[in-house]
Order: structure tokens, then C-alpha cells, then sequence
């Protein structure tokens, strides 16, 4: 850790945590004076008034972890030991005014076209031409309007809205571009000044070649680094937004199973998808890999899996012991899994967790099928289930425990898995419930593993991870 400085570098931030989030972090230990947020980064500098309360809160946050959004974040002192106006402008980049927006898509459970970008930007003047890309970031678009002026009052209005509910939330910079050229008028593009431009160029397939599609004029640009994305939508059905009402239909040839669940996804997750989530994964199988083979087996795996979705079938591969498929019941629950069990400890292993290559687990003897198991937990209350995804903690809550169920019962049932700090036995809406806190994540994790859907008195009990922080 860097000498004592009465600024404080944040990480993590993602771009859900607003300044005002970070303020209220650090308000209880005294005055504010300079805050930049290097959203680049995902990352922001904080300046105390002096060294002691930048002290103060460091030594608070070392023993509790300071939380915003649902998103862990990590402080420690920052190597300035002052705020310059060099730090202050690094945030300003993409600041400056120009008519061409670089707009962001975070959280995209629905798909975005030009039409859509085209009816949420419009009010605001007139929009000559639109652009839409796939990258790193996500999906992207580039807005070019008429006059400055234009762009700047849409930047200011509908920065860090979004355009469906609990969805598809906007982020908003000015472009360096001079000029947008485009060459085709289709769903991905879209130049409103010139409606005869073809739809595609002739003899390509309107899937192929996304890449070479547009150039760009004009200092910083990227040529031939965009490729688009092939979404497609078919207008027709409704869903209502918090900045303009569509009717539309969502037509998903070959992907976007996770949309049966779309209503669940978006009760869940009101106030936007968990950070690292896009939504947008298709694939349903995982490979878990760095398995204890001599513990493990494909009901303890299910265990923990189904935590994120419904398991359809598991398959531990008989030349990698220590390699597991795990096919979930689509790609946005797949997408959970793979997010928060990465590096998660189980049996004294690290797990890897990735996308498998295959699209599905064929049926061999081998093959684990749980597709109509009853302890899969989104056949039901998906949306709950959904809210209470996390990452392994240290807390397990138990569910589904008899009437008469006794604090020493449970912890006689758990504590082979490792030394329990604290316990507390409750009631919920007439049911029994149990909180029970464990010294360590991996122990918590081992006792959900090996004591889900086990039989506790004359009850199978039901065990998931508790984001409550103390008892």
C-alpha cells in the first residue's frame, strides 16, 4: 500500500456507480474536495481536506468492504498526494463537445436498432445518420447530428437513462469524429440525409463482412475496427420504456433463449443486469475445470450451479477427471454461472469457469440428466432466484427447514465444513429459515455443496448464499 495521502483510489467502479455513490461513501469521514472519475478505468481519485480522514476511512474499509450497487469496490491511499488539474482533465476526455455521439448500450436484455436509437435521440434534433457496432465495451453506436447543439442537449438528457425498463441504460460521450459515411441503409445503419443507399452491397450476405462496412472521417478515427453485431427484430408486441413506448416483437433466429425469461430478468434486475453481465450470451453449456476429483461429483456440482439456473444435464468427462460440461437452461443463466463461480475455492481447488465449445451435452452413460429434476430453483419464483445470484460468501441461508427445528440442530448438520461464527433461527412469512456464517468463503461454499436438498428431521433442506455482510 502506498504511503499515507489524503487522496484515495477507488477501483472497480463501474460505470452504474455514480460520483454522488462514491461521495456517500466517504462523507461519513470527513470533507470532500476533488473527485474524478476515470470511467475508462473503471476506476476514480477522491481528495479528503486532509491525511487523517483519507486515514480514517481506509482503516474503516479494511475491515468492512465497502459495497456500492451491489458491486465490491477496493480503496486504497493513491501514490498523488494532491489532485492536479492534469488528474482533474484525465476525466474529461470524450467531454468535449462535437455533434457525433459515441453512445454505449449497458445491460442489453432487448436488442437495439437504428429505429429505436433513431426514436430516443430524434427529440432532440435532427439526426442525420446512425451507425451501430459490436465491441469490447459492447454494443455500440455512433449518432451524428445536425448541429452541436443537438447533441449536447441528448447528452444531457439522456445520460444514464434507459431506454426499456431496469434495461439497455445509456452511456453517453462525444465522439472525436469530423464525419460519419454511410454506406447502407438497413437495421445496423443509417443515413437519414440519403434514403436510396442500398440495403447491403450486392453479392454479400447481409451476415458477412460487417467489419469493412463503414470507414470514418476524420482525427482518431478506427478504420476497418468496427464489425456489427447481427441482431434482428421483427416489429410487433409491446414492452413500455422509461424514455418512449415500442411495440415489437423479438424474432431471435439461432439465439437469445434467455428471452422466454425476459420478464423474470427484468423484475430482478430493476436497476440494471449485476456489473459484467451482458445479457446477450447464447450459449448454454460451461466448462468447469480444476475439479477436486476425488470430492466432487454431479449432484454436488449441481448444488451449485443451479444456484444461477435450471441444470439440464451435467457430464464429468472420464479422460479429465477434474473437467466437467454443465449444460444450464440458457445463456443468460449460463452467463451467471460462468461470472460469479470464476475463482471461486471448493475442496481446496481454485475453479476455472468458461464457455464450453460445445452448444449442448450429447446423451452417453456418462450423462447426468436434471432437465426434470424438482430442485431446480427457476421452474419457480425465477425472479427472486435471480435477485439472489452472487459470488461464494462466508453466509448460507437455509430454507425449507422443519416447523421444530432447533439453531443446534442445524449447526450439528454443518459444522463438519469448518468452524460456524454465527447462526440465527427465523421465521419468514410462517416458515422456519436459518442464517449460519461461516469463517471462510470455501467452508460455506463445501456446505452448500454437500448439505443441499439433504434431509434435516422430516425435511429436504434448501441452501443458497446469503449477501447479508453480519448477522
Amino acid at each position: 500500500m502506498s504511503d499515507p495521502s489524503k487522496v484515495v483510489h477507488v477501483r472497480n467502479v463501474g460505470h452504474e456507480i455514480s460520483e454522488n455513490d462514491l461521495l456517500q461513501l466517504f462523507q461519513p469521514f470527513g470533507v470532500i474536495t476533488k473527485l474524478v472519475m476515470l470511467r475508462a478505468k473503471n476506476q476514480a481519485l477522491l481528495q479528503m481536506q486532509d491525511v487523517p480522514s483519507a486515514v480514517k476511512a481506509l482503516q474503516f474499509y479494511s475491515n468492512v468492504q465497502p459495497s456500492i450497487r451491489g458491486r465490491n469496490v477496493y480503496v486504497q491511499f493513491s501514490s498523488h498526494q494532491e489532485l492536479t488539474t492534469m488528474d482533474q482533465n484525465a476525466q474529461g476526455r470524450g467531454d468535449e463537445p462535437n455533434r457525433i455521439l459515441l453512445v454505449t448500450i449497458h445491460h442489453m436484455l432487448y436488442p437495439i436498432t437504428v429505429d429505436v436509437l433513431h426514436q430516443v435521440f430524434s427529440p432532440h434534433g435532427f439526426v442525420e445518420k446512425i451507425v451501430t457496432f459490436q465491441k469490447s465495451a459492447g454494443f455500440q453506436a455512433l449518432i451524428q447530428y445536425q448541429v452541436q447543439q443537438s447533441s449536447v442537449s441528448a447528452r444531457n438528457s439522456l445520460q444514464g437513462r434507459n431506454i426499456y425498463d431496469g434495461c439497455c441504460q445509456l452511456d453517453i460521450q462525444f465522439s472525436n469524429l469530423d464525419e460519419l459515411q454511410v454506406n447502407y441503409n438497413n437495421e445496423r445503419s443509417r443515413d437519414f440525409t440519403n434514403p436510396n443507399l442500398p440495403s447491403e452491397q450486392k453479392g454479400k450476405s447481409s451476415q458477412q463482412g460487417y467489419g469493412d462496412m463503414y470507414s470514418f472521417q476524420g482525427s482518431g478515427a478506427h478504420p476497418g475496427a468496427y464489425c456489427l453485431s447481427p441482431y434482428h427484430i421483427v416489429v410487433n408486441a409491446k414492452y413500455y420504456s422509461s424514455l418512449l413506448t415500442v411495440i415489437f416483437l423479438l424474432g431471435f433466429p439461432g439465439g437469445f433463449p434467455q428471452m422466454g425469461n425476459a420478464e423474470a430478468i427484468a423484475a430482478a434486475f430493476a436497476g440494471g443486469l449485476p456489473p459484467g453481465i451482458s445479457g446477450t450470451n447464447d450459449r448454454c453449456t460451461i466448462l468447469v475445470s480444476n475439479l477436486n476429483s476425488d470430492r466432487i461429483n454431479e449432484d454436488k456440482l449441481f448444488n451449485l450451479c443451479s444456484l444461477y439456473g435450471n441444470i439440464v444435464s451435467i457430464k464429468i468427462l472420464r479422460n479429465k477427471p477434474d473437467h466437467a460440461l454443465v449444460q444450464l437452461g440458457d445463456g443468460f443463466q449460463a452467463e451467471l454461472a460462468v461470472h460469479f463461480l470464476k475463482g471461486a475455492m471448493l475442496f481446496e481447488k481454485r475453479l476455472e469457469v468458461n464457455f464450453s465449445k460445445y452448444p449442448n451435452i450429447t446423451t452417453g452413460p456418462d450423462t447426468h440428466d436434471y432437465s426434470n429434476s424438482n430442485l431446480n430453483r427457476f421452474n419457480r419464483n425465477a425472479a427472486k432466484n435471480y435477485r439472489y445470484c452472487c459470488s461464494p460468501t462466508k453466509m448460507i441461508h437455509l430454507s425449507s427447514l422443519p416447523q421444530d427445528v432447533t439453531e443446534a440442530e442445524i449447526i450439528a448438520h454443518l459444522e463438519e465444513h469448518g468452524p460456524i461464527i454465527n447462526s440465527k433461527l427465523f421465521e419468514m412469512n410462517g416458515k422456519q429459515q436459518a442464517l449460519v456464517l461461516f469463517d471462510k468463503e470455501e467452508q460455506a461454499t463445501e456446505a452448500l455443496v454437500c448439505k443441499n436438498a439433504t434431509s434435516l428431521g422430516s425435511s429436504t433442506i434448501r441452501i443458497s448464499f446469503s449477501q447479508l455482510q453480519s448477522i
